[in-house]
């Protein structure tokens, strides 16, 4: 089950400051980093909740001089990314923060990568090995339990000239600091925290099953899961629950740790393509998806879905027995936690043929479970078109 002779590596650049009140360290870790001027990137909905106006104040405690870029999109786009990069040049930043879910954390990546490369299109630096040299200094505080995007290596953003998703990889573009704090997730509203905690759920599941997974990740994947488990119901129906913030939250670093070193499987090309076509959010595409891949995949890592069962609480018999209730146990977690079906997407059965083809084409299918062929993508697309 686990792959104990291959050899592999594990990285991990970002600083983690976890704990309720940790949000109080940024002065310090901006201190620490000799920040002058700092961008901060953030988007409209995180004004709203007035977040934003807890970490000002600390900025201006410091005598820093800063700039504040919110025009970040959820599936944040190369538009957004070149817009924000040309404003953190203008302004000079030495260092920026990022405050948000993951599409302000993952914008402000690529932001970093056009400030410190001196360019003016994303698309340049996408994929592996593009990156030559270290961002701008980011610090990344998190405000939803679910991309794991301030412990990762990859910025997923939208390319809106070909219409998809697309991924700048390396650990040059990973935070030098994660601050992560339960008490800013409390304003989360129920439909976000119950997509974005599926959306972790599926990163642990995929960075667990996929075949290039590793001991490491395993055992961070498997914690994530039994944490996540535990906790959406009642961060979903609690919010102001800090012990169910916290556990999501948790899970959701912890997945995070787990794929970027690992890696993601199908359920994540499909999603990706979903949401680059459809502009639809990342979470709902992955709680929507994430059961019938598992069914897909499920003759292919049986085992291991098996132990998810097991850290998930449930009792079974055979592996066999264990791979069909923790995919149970997945379509259950979602209906009580009200995500949305497939149809509220809208997707036309005449583009299902041209997304089986983005979502092969995914740098992320090899590393699936079981081999995908364009013609495999197809079928899982046509069941869950149902």
């Amino acid at each position: 089950m686990y792959n104990l002779t291959n050899p592999f590596s594990f990285e991990l650049p970002t600083k983690i400051e976890y704990g309720n009140g940790s949000l109080k360290k940024l002065g310090d870790e901006l201190r620490r980093l000799q920040a002058k001027k700092v961008s901060v990137v953030t988007d409209e909905g995180i004004i709203k909740a007035g977040l934003l106006d807890k970490i000002i104040p600390i900025i201006e405690e410091n005598y820093m001089e800063y700039s504040i870029f919110y025009g970040v999109e959820p599936n944040p786009k190369d538009l957004n990314v070149e817009k924000g990069a040309g404003i953190v040049m203008d302004f000079g930043a030495d260092t920026i923060i990022a405050l948000g879910g993951g599409s302000p954390i993952d914008c402000a990546k690529s932001i970093g990568v056009l400030a410190g490369h001196g360019g003016s299109r994303i698309k340049d630096y996408e994929g592996r090995g593009k990156v030559q040299k270290p961002n701008i200094p980011l610090i990344a505080i998190p405000t939803t339990s679910g991309t794991g995007s301030e412990v990762t290596f990859s910025s997923v953003i939208n390319d809106t000239v070909n219409n998809y998703k697309m991924t700048v990889k390396s650990p040059l573009i990973a935070p030098k600091v994660a601050i992560v704090d339960p008490e800013l997730t409390v304003t989360m509203p129920p439909a976000v925290t119950a997509s974005t905690g599926l959306d972790a759920l599926t990163h642990a599941i995929e960075a667990f099953t996929v075949n290039i997974s590793e001991p490491i990740s395993d055992a961070l994947a498997l914690l994530a899961v039994e944490l996540i488990n535990n906790h959406l119901v009642e961060a979903v129906n609690n919010g102001s629950n800090i012990e169910a913030r916290a556990g999501m939250l948790m899970g959701s670093l912890l997945a995070g740790m787990a794929f970027s070193h690992s890696d993601v499987g199908s359920v994540h090309c499909m999603a990706e393509t979903l949401g680059g076509i459809y502009d639809a959010p990342h979470g709902v595409c992955n709680s929507i998806l994430l059961p019938y891949v598992m069914e897909y995949n499920k003759d292919y890592c049986k085992e291991k879905y098996a132990k998810i069962a097991k850290v998930m609480g449930i009792k079974f018999s055979t592996a066999d027995e264990g791979a069909d209730r923790a995919i149970d146990k997945i379509k259950e977690l979602s209906k009580e936690v009200n995500l949305p079906s497939f149809s509220i997407l809208k997707v036309k059965e005449a583009d299902l043929e041209m997304m089986a083809e983005v979502s092969f084409k995914n740098g992320s299918t090899p590393s699936n479970p079981r081999p995908m062929t364009k013609e495999d993508y197809l079928v899982v697309f046509r069941k869950a078109h149902k």
